[in-house]
């Protein structure tokens, strides 16, 4: 991964989690999560996401292993594991060495991720967590509010990145809340790159509202997407909408503000 804050250019992570989840509902082992993988980055897809819970719902233990082999013939490519870092996500992180390891304060049994990090308050649990899956070769990311003041609490502590938590944004689009809502997001966003972060964003992002955030929130990264992408997939086929969302994320740089 070559970009930086100063080029705009957002790169797509497809997350792989809910074809997982559909793949659980039998034991045929299809859907194929290695044969997602493989059309995901053949059609442009920049990386793969995947976040294993302990109840094992989605992606599990093998696949984390499975995926890893195939991002190894992918040497640009990025393989992102997230989670919560209390729940087991660095015996991945120990095992495969991902790219990058996003952390997640996911509750155990939580319906899907709903919150950020608070910071200062979970920053002494945070600091060897972040300086172990470092020393393994990841980048960390920390999944945040859009709060500015978090920002150079979370680079203190060792973070590469934070990962904007994006679901407030999702369900403030195309209301009147949006201008506001979005300014908060580019906000955050400025003060995570004044303290030397780099900016990811994800959760609920979709075609329709991802190219506004890439208008309006500076010198985003890198997106992670899975739930409406893989949704859009049932319609489109996987390749096809793999391209539509980067068509959408270079509908948002063609008239992005340059951080």
């Amino acid at each position: 991964m070559t970009m930086n804050a100063t080029t705009n250019a957002t790169e797509l992570s497809v997350n792989l989690n809910k074809i997982a989840l559909v793949r659980n509902t039998r034991t045929l082992g299809i859907p194929s999560l290695v044969r997602a993988a493989h059309i995901a980055l053949e059609a442009g897809a920049h990386g793969i996401t995947v976040h294993p819970r302990p109840d094992g719902r989605h992606v599990r233990g093998p696949d984390v292993r499975e995926l890893a082999d195939v991002l190894k013939a992918w040497p640009k490519a990025e393989f992102n594991i997230e989670g919560n870092p209390f729940h087991g996500l660095l015996e991945f992180v120990r095992e495969v060495r991902p790219a990058q390891c996003t952390l997640v304060p996911d509750e155990t049994g939580a319906f899907t991720s709903d919150h950020g990090w608070d910071l200062p308050r979970d920053a002494d649990r945070l600091r060897p967590v972040i300086a172990e899956a470092k020393a393994l070769g990841a980048r960390v990311s920390l999944f945040m509010d859009p709060v500015p003041e978090a920002m150079a609490m979370a680079r203190e502590i060792g973070a590469d990145r934070i990962e904007l938590y994006t679901e407030p944004y999702a369900d403030a689009f195309g209301t009147p809340e949006e201008g506001a809502m979005l300014a908060s997001y580019a906000s955050a966003a400025r003060a995570a790159q004044r303290v030397g972060l780099g900016v990811n964003a994800g959760h609920d992002l979709n075609r329709d509202n991802l190219p506004a955030f890439l208008r309006a929130v500076p010198g985003v990264l890198e997106v992670s997407i899975g739930h409406a992408l893989i949704a859009d997939a049932l319609e489109f086929g996987l390749a096809d909408t793999v391209k539509k969302y980067l068509d959408a994320i270079r509908a948002g740089a063609s008239h992005g503000e340059k951080a």
